[in-house]
């Protein structure tokens, strides 16, 4: 059973700093082309921003931040792009870890790392280790990740853990197998750099989420363009499908499991809605 509520089986709690930001980090390429500068240089300005967006989520009291960083689908970027990306993540992981390790935060890697090499899979081990036990602030950075493979890597886990409860799983019972069963769901998401999509990011983990969408580049995203995100945020009615009314009637009901409100059938068990 995962720790955290499910925004689809019960209503989580609402407050006015989300917990949880995802953020897809968009517009790295297109910010050093306006300066005539190649592509790896935006990437490279990048890694400051998320430098400062750790510095303001501490600040702010958010317990986690996800970014997305390389997606199972960037591998179709040019070979030299790719390779370039590759070397930032060792050059991050070298010389971030320790910081991050004393102002703790602690880094938690999710995707499918198969198909880095040797010397990165254990960096990545090496650098989860070391901060396993910092509680301010975890920064999740999702590499070589896609949110169906998420979610079908999680089904083969559960299908292997419990076959005998084939045809009778619950969301409860595949959540534990996500990427991401250590955090609560994102309360907010931003994508910077114009596009409106979430691109095969946590299709799970955003259900019930808020989106903000910036022309920000992300070289260019700053403390002032994150409290403008959670602006935005504090801005919109967390309903969780209920209507105006209940939400101003009881804002924070306590935690029910909509399963139980199942029909059940004479024989006493629940029916499908």
């Amino acid at each position: 059973m995962s720790r955290f509520a499910s925004s689809t089986q019960d209503i989580p709690a609402a407050g006015a700093v989300p917990r949880h930001v995802a953020i897809i980090m968009d517009g790295n390429g297109r910010w050093a082309k306006k300066r005539f500068m190649p592509r790896v240089a935006g990437h490279t300005r990048g890694v400051e921003t998320v430098r400062e967006m750790v510095r303001a989520c501490l600040a702010r009291g958010i317990g986690h931040l996800t970014l997305f960083a390389f997606s199972s689908e960037n591998w179709r970027r040019p070979e030299e792009e790719v390779t370039l990306l590759m070397q930032l993540f060792v050059r991050a992981l070298q010389h971030e870890v320790v910081k991050l390790h004393r102002n703790g935060v602690r880094l938690r890697i999710i995707g499918d790392l198969s198909r880095f090499d040797a010397k990165l899979q254990g960096m990545v081990r090496a650098a989860e280790e070391k901060t396993a036990d910092n509680d301010k602030l975890t920064l999740t950075i999702a590499a070589n990740y896609g949110g169906r493979w998420d979610i079908l890597q999680a089904a083969n886990r559960l299908a292997l853990a419990e076959p005998e409860k084939a045809g009778q799983w619950q969301e409860s019972d595949l959540a534990p197998y996500l990427s991401m069963h250590y955090a609560p769901e994102p309360d907010l998401f931003v994508r910077t750099g114009g596009e409106e999509r979430i691109s095969n990011f946590l299709l799970w983990q955003l259900a019930y989420t808020e989106f903000h969408f910036t022309e920000t580049l992300w070289p260019e995203f700053d403390e002032a363009a994150l409290d403008r995100a959670i602006e935005s945020y504090r801005r919109r009615e967390r309903r969780f499908g209920r209507t105006s009314e209940q939400l101003l009637a009881d804002p924070h009901p306590p935690a029910r499991n909509v399963a139980d409100d199942a029909p059940v059938n004479p024989a006493g068990s629940r029916l499908d809605a």
